[in-house]
């Protein structure tokens, strides 16, 4: 029984032991894991909030740049570029995602509604550049009309939503030629391009100068007509007709059937030597009187002169194809005392021989005219607005902006069409 008692207490002692040392390993582990994992938990957490924090940061700071970005570059809908057409050189036109304009103080950002082909972008396409407009890789185009949708700082004239068309120079009023009332001829003429493009931008001078707004009657396409119709305009202006006079009008391309149909609205008549069958059509359509087409300069000097009273001439020839068979052809169709508009131009380093004896003894005045002063664009864009300038029969096409090279080899191919409007 003792021995009994002895072993129980023995055991008791040992399970009482083992259960303490048990205990106070548990306790010694139970500690040192919490102090494992309070010091994970904090470490952990010092971590995440390190992390956090830095996210945050570039997450704000990214936040603002772009914003910053959006503000300063987006005009529409969070776009940053445009679609835009950059002559690289000669018949290399490609279209192009570069950035979208912004306004700087006076200037002005359009969205092009339509963007008109031309003779001089055709010129240019061929040669891969002009030596006072364009040296490439540069934006192309200078005919257009369009919506403001960005108007710089100190602008007071012009707001978004404003429908206008930003002619294509403007002079610097300042120099020799300017002061003379000759801005045409202007030191400084400055130019713009980019016609051919979503959205265009339009430098101070310009919007101060020589911005219009369009009447509410007139499309835009027809608008864009303002910069050539203001070419041919001069062009009549500077050649002085006189009631009762005949003009004759030297070739059936934009600008020689512009001229055309000015000189027929003010009451001349008027005579159109064309070599195309769809130029027939289009000068009679345009108010000429007579039209002479002629495959060869002797005929069309023959035939021109035949429709004038005793085969003396006509009173004013005007040049309009710019060749140095035209331009001899324009003095041999004038009377004695006639005038002789030069007004198509010759590639650069081009001579021509003239006869000085029938120039002399015929007393013949000779003058050329070179593109458009602010006030004549001014007299464009109301003969347009006015509804008897035709402005629809110049326009014979529509195309998109990425059928750009197809329509200048078109026009390279001597088609029928006049203007072809480009819409972005």
């Amino acid at each position: 029984m003792a021995s009994t008692v002895k072993d129980a207490i023995l055991r008791g002692r040992k399970t009482v032991k083992t259960v303490v040392e048990g205990g106070r390993k548990k306790v010694e582990n139970v500690v040192e894991e919490g102090l494992n994992t309070v010091e994970t938990v904090v470490e952990a957490g010092l971590n995440t909030v390190e992390s956090a924090v830095g996210v945050g940061r570039r997450t704000v700071e990214t936040v603002v740049h772009q914003g910053r970005r959006t503000v300063e570059n987006t005009l529409l809908h969070g776009r940053v570029t445009m679609r835009a057409a950059i002559l690289h050189g000669r018949e290399d036109i490609r279209i192009e995602q570069v950035p979208i304009p912004k306004a700087a103080t006076g200037e002005l950002v359009v969205r092009v509604g339509a963007a008109l082909t031309c003779g001089t972008d055709l010129k240019v396409f061929r040669r891969g550049y002009h030596a006072r407009m364009i040296v490439p890789p540069a934006l192309f185009g200078h005919e257009q009309a369009g919506t403001v949708v960005e108007a710089g700082d100190g602008v007071s004239d012009f707001s978004p939503g404003d429908r206008v068309v930003a002619l294509n120079s403007a002079p610097c009023g300042q120099c020799y030629f300017c002061l003379r009332g000759q801005e045409n001829l202007c030191d400084d003429l400055l130019f713009n391009n980019g016609a051919y493009a979503e959205f265009i931008r339009i430098p101070e001078r310009i919007v101060a100068k020589n911005t219009l707004i369009i009447p509410e009657n007139v499309p835009l396409e027809h608008a864009a007509l303002t910069e050539p119709l203001a070419c041919a305009v001069h062009g009549l202006e500077d050649s002085c007709p006189r009631k009762g006079d005949i003009v004759a009008v030297i070739g059936g391309g934009p600008l020689g059937l512009m001229i055309l149909h000015v000189a027929a609205l003010a009451g001349f008549k008027t005579i159109s030597i064309v070599k195309h069958d769809g130029q027939v059509e289009a000068a009679r359509q345009l108010g000429a009187t007579y039209v002479v087409q002629a495959s060869t300069v002797r005929k069309a000097i023959r035939e021109t002169r035949a429709l004038t009273p005793g085969d003396r001439g006509v009173d004013v020839a005007i040049e309009a194809v710019g060749t140095p068979d035209t331009w001899q052809e324009a003095v041999e169709l004038v009377r004695k005392g006639g005038t002789v508009n030069f007004f198509g131009g010759c590639a650069a380093n081009t001579h021509v021989t003239l006869d000085t004896n029938r120039i002399h003894y015929s007393d013949i005045t000779l003058r050329a005219t070179f593109h458009h002063t602010p006030a004549i664009c001014r007299k464009a864009l109301a003969l347009i607005a006015g509804g008897r300038f035709q402005a629809g029969a110049f326009i014979t096409g529509h195309a998109h902006l990425y059928e750009l090279n197809r329509v200048f080899e078109k026009l390279m191919n001597r088609s029928s069409e006049i203007k072809t409007a480009i819409v972005p």
